[in-house]
């Protein structure tokens, strides 16, 4: 039985309880320690567990607390270790264990988003999209001994995000130590994740022959912008397929090959009314979709809708707390972005929520991911004074039906309502 200070809470910020009950549920201690002792090669815990370092870390990533610092103070009772101890334990997390605690966490969020719902329109059905883009953490204010003497700010790594655009979540991240590696020098890591009746969608960047016949070769799919780099051989000539709202469009077919393969797929040229930002007046994307399953319009408009995992990013940047410029160590400033990831995904998950009651469409048009962040960090803290932990640790052992029907329950509520009107008013 819920406490009546919990109903208030509900009835007042729905959205603040559900971010709430949704780590509880994927941070529940356990899974986080199991999680930590399968994936770890090299640390071990002993006095600072994982899953108190996790716990602290998404309070900063959050922005409930402003830095680690502040974190610490606000539950050294209930830590054991001094902050030197702390920094070294971040310092020492594994790029492996924060991929592993992203993956992991997400599968359970992606179930929660089915049985509610509030999945977006897919434009080919039966087929996985997942689009793939790089990004590099921002250099940070406090520099390591070794490199004092340089004005500049050292960049701390960077990583390869791969984004669900139907669940809108980010279902798998590559994180790299190092920040000056080609994001092309991953993508072997990418290859061996690729699944049948996957669709890849990517930029230029991505566009190597081995990438594209790799995918090709897992009966998956691709739909790629051409980099002027890659070789291939028309087959014939462009075709005009008719007007677009962005160009005109033309079709032909090519071959490309790697090594004693030989790819045959199509060339989509959307010759633009208006220039790219980098000038381009025309774009030309790859695909081995057939014309069956996706035709050219379809194939120009997926891959100018990638622009999606751009909006990824800026939330993780501006809206979260994912860069923190005092993690010069690249694998604490990597742990922190991959919890930034996690925490975008419990903001996907409460957009999911609320658009299986009021529309998914409505949602995605109408409500902010600022207003909802802003909305948490403006009660979190308050919250969590008047409910203590011990009165959320029953959402750690509820099914995930049991958690879409909660989550489902608090957003017919009338302040849910509420809140999705004062944002369109914004």
């Amino acid at each position: 039985m819920l406490s009546n200070i919990f109903k208030q809470f509900i009835a007042e910020t729905p959205v603040t309880v559900m971010a709430r009950g949704l780590m509880e549920r994927i941070f529940a201690p356990k899974r986080l320690d199991d999680l930590f002792e399968n994936y770890a090669q090299e640390q071990y815990q002993q006095d600072l567990l994982f899953s108190s370092q996790v716990d602290l870390m998404s309070l900063v990533v959050c922005g409930i607390q402003p830095s680690v610092h502040a974190a610490y103070r606000a539950k050294a009772t209930e830590l054991s270790v001094s902050t030197t101890a702390l920094y070294n334990k971040l310092q020492g997390i594994e790029p492996r264990v924060s991929q592993a605690l992203l993956r992991e966490t997400m599968l359970d969020l992606k179930d929660l988003i089915k049985l509610m719902g509030g999945e977006q329109p897919n434009k080919l059905p039966g087929y996985q999209i997942k689009i793939l883009d790089g990004t590099c953490l921002a250099p940070t204010e406090r520099r390591l001994d070794a490199i004092r003497s340089y004005a500049a700010k050292p960049l701390p790594g960077k990583a390869l995000v791969v984004l669900d655009p139907i669940k809108q979540l980010v279902i798998d991240v590559f994180p790299c130590e190092d920040a000056y590696t080609q994001e092309r020098a991953l993508l072997e890591q990418v290859i061996a994740r690729v699944e049948e009746r996957d669709v890849w969608m990517g930029d230029r960047n991505f566009c190597t022959a081995e990438f594209l016949t790799s995918i090709a070769e897992r009966e998956a799919y691709f739909i790629i912008r051409q980099h002027g780099s890659l070789r291939w051989k028309p087959r014939n000539e462009p075709k005009y397929i008719g007007k677009t709202k962005t160009g005109k469009l033309f079709e032909q077919q090519v071959q490309i090959q790697y090594g004693d393969t030989v790819l045959s797929c199509r060339r989509v040229i959307v010759k633009l009314l208006n220039p790219t930002r980098d000038g381009d007046s025309e774009i030309a994307i790859l695909t081995n979709l057939s014309p069956m399953d996706a035709s050219a319009a379809t194939v120009a408009e997926l891959y100018q809708k990638r622009w999606r995992i751009e909006t990824l990013f800026q939330t993780v940047t501006e809206n979260f707390n994912g860069e923190i410029n005092s993690l010069a160590y690249p694998k604490a400033a990597l742990f922190s972005y991959c919890m930034a990831l996690i925490a975008y995904n419990i903001l996907a998950t409460l957009r999911a929520a609320l658009g299986s009651v009021h529309g998914v469409g409505k949602i995605a048009a109408g409500l902010s991911d600022f207003y909802i962040v802003d909305e948490i960090q403006g009660t979190y803290r308050g919250m969590m004074i008047a409910i203590p932990p011990p009165e959320w640790k029953p959402f750690e052992a509820k099914s995930n039906a049991q958690m879409a029907g909660w989550l489902h329950s608090l957003c017919v509520s009338g302040s849910s309502q509420t809140l999705f009107e004062d944002a369109k008013r914004l």
